[in-house]
């Protein structure tokens, strides 16, 4: 008898497959048969009408602290995501030394919006090495699998010191071998892999660019010829791509004979420059080099709220003075005055955040209810504004104010130059990209891209109206079997005898991503925004229930995947 079956399920098996309704049957965490006339089970699931998929493999999270307080790792467990991974953009917590925390959670906090006093009150620090870091993440428990990359950034930081902070300087040949040592080891003992961000778009919190933005030829060899040794891991990277990046990073890649991932998107101050960079990873792959492009499947979206980190008058002193109130005392001092409406908008603070944000306006939208990923910009903030002959920072106003102040504007940051998603499908379908950028556990105020797997299946396969739909069957290839393979986790992603049994029971036709709420469940108080999902009937992990109908079930099978051991 088996441990459990899954009765006549539609099952989209993560290998591109066409769907098909099959049982399928779990024994010891594996799963033992795909098919019909499998036997009974101790326990039994009628999945009539069900998408039986692979969990999701998000391998573009920021759970490095998070990882270390809440078994649940929300938000990306509410969304059907069975394993992730972490590290990512070259910020993280390890190695650190003893008094230097600081500068870590400062860095975070700036390229990842986390706020410093969540990381201090949440983060007890009882690790120095990364060794050390993974043996405390290997022992909490936790509801989905995670995977941890080692940080340049930390490591520039642990054996340069000041230095290291400072993307200029350059370490000596001492240093460089330390730090590949250190990596070395590191990968040894199951880092999945070396991550370095090189974009202008990531600073501390103090205004300081992430140590790695410059890292040279000699700095970025030293640490490839430590992953040859090593024979192990993934180099990612966030680059802005300018001259000659791209093959600063294919020659590490040369180097350290191991697979490369770069974010791959476009930027709205260089909308064609994701085509070039694009030719080049194919270039690449055309050498044989194992080089993949991590995509987003909708906008980058920033969202603006008066209970959010951003929106137009966040940086305004009179905005600053209504702090002191609750949330719900600064709605009722803005709706009863209107001279003080009018003094927001009118006295515009003049600072780079604020002209950075009303610049914005143009391509923001209402965040409706069900959720439009592709908005028409005939239906922008900008769009409107001009329409009725009004200053856009007055409609914000208007707008933000609705719903009792608890609305939201949907700022189409990045991924949406051409007010559509033609590009995002372009780079979906191509065989080179996988799917990612999803940032679960970062940006906690104003971006909640951590929905996108479920986002991803109901808006490409079920609910666009302004272009071509995406088949199932490749959308869930997309964010399991590919992106497993990326980092070697070669056990999961694909529901088929002997693979992990990691899936997903999904009511497809009620499938769909709730509007944004904040909420304060973060150490310290601290507030994020989170997007829940409705469908999922039934995640497991390992072949053991952890969520059903959206509630936890409380168990916590989760473990830590060690790349170099192969083992989780």
């Amino acid at each position: 008898m088996h441990d459990l079956v899954i009765r006549r399920a539609t099952l989209v098996d993560g290998t591109g497959a066409p769907r098909r309704i099959a049982d399928l049957a779990v024994d010891g965490g594996l799963i033992a048969a795909v098919g019909d006339g499998i036997g009974p089970g101790r326990r039994e699931i009628h999945a009539d009408g069900l998408l039986l998929t692979p969990g999701w493999v998000d391998i573009h999270t920021h759970y490095d602290g998070q990882a270390t307080w809440d078994p649940y790792v929300t938000p990306s467990s509410l969304h059907g995501v069975t394993t992730a991974v972490f590290g990512n953009c070259g910020v993280g917590f390890a190695p650190v030394r003893p008094g230097s925390e600081r500068y870590l959670i400062n860095l975070m906090e700036g390229v990842e919006d986390i706020p410093e006093t969540v990381l201090a009150e949440g983060i007890d620090f009882r690790w120095e090495s990364f060794e050390q870091y993974l043996d405390v993440l290997d022992s909490t428990e936790r509801v989905i699998d995670i995977g941890a990359q080692v940080p340049h950034a930390a490591l520039r930081f642990y054996v340069m010191g000041e230095r290291g902070a400072d993307h200029a300087a350059r370490p000596d040949a001492a240093e460089i071998d330390r730090m590949g040592e250190l990596l070395e080891s590191a990968l040894r003992a199951g880092a999945l892999g070396l991550t370095t961000s090189r974009t202008r778009k990531h600073r501390a919190k103090d205004g300081r660019f992430t140590p790695g933005l410059s890292a040279g030829d000699p700095e970025l060899a030293g640490l490839a010829a430590a992953m040859r040794r090593a024979n192990a891991g993934v180099i990612e990277v966030n680059s802005d791509f300018g001259d000659g990046d791209f093959e600063h990073l294919r020659a590490a890649a040369e180097i350290a004979g191991r697979p490369l991932s770069v974010l791959l998107l476009q930027v709205h101050n260089a909308p064609d420059l994701w085509r070039d960079t694009r030719a080049q990873i194919h270039a690449a792959r055309a050498q044989g080099m194992d080089v993949t492009g991590q995509v987003g499947s909708r906008p980058i979206g920033v969202l603006f709220a008066l209970e959010g980190t951003v929106h137009p008058f966040v940086s305004h002193p009179l905005w600053l003075e209504l702090e002191a109130l609750p949330h719900a005392g600064r709605i009722a001092r803005l709706q009863s005055d209107p001279e003080l409406r009018r003094r927001l908008v009118e006295e515009r603070h003049d600072d780079e955040r604020t002209r950075w944000l009303v610049s914005n306006l143009d391509r923001s939208f209402r965040l409706g209810t069900p959720v439009d990923f592709e908005p028409d910009p005939a239906r922008s903030l900008g769009t409107v504004a001009k329409a009725e002959g009004r200053d856009p920072c007055a409609v914000a106003l208007d707008w933000l104010l609705e719903d009792d102040g608890r609305a939201i504007l949907y700022n189409t940051f990045e991924n949406y130059y051409d007010g559509n998603l033609e590009v995002v499908r372009e780079l979906l379908e191509d065989p080179a990209t996988v799917a990612g950028i999803a940032d679960g556990g970062a940006h906690v105020g104003y971006i909640c891209d951590a929905s996108s797997p479920s986002s991803m299946l109901t808006f490409w396969a079920r609910d666009r109206t302004r272009g071509p739909k995406l088949p199932l069957e490749f959308l869930v290839k997309k964010q399991t079997s590919d992106t497993a393979r990326v980092y070697g986790l070669n056990d999961r992603g694909v529901l088929a005898p002997g693979w992990k049994a990691d899936f997903n029971l999904i009511d497809f036709d009620r499938l769909r991503v709730l509007p944004p709420a904040v909420v304060h469940d973060l150490p310290a108080g601290g507030r994020r925004m989170v997007q829940k999902a409705e469908g999922y009937r039934h995640t497991f992990v390992s072949g053991i229930e952890t969520m059903r109908d959206g509630v936890f079930t409380g168990a916590l099978p989760g473990r830590l995947v060690r790349g170099a051991r192969g083992t989780s």
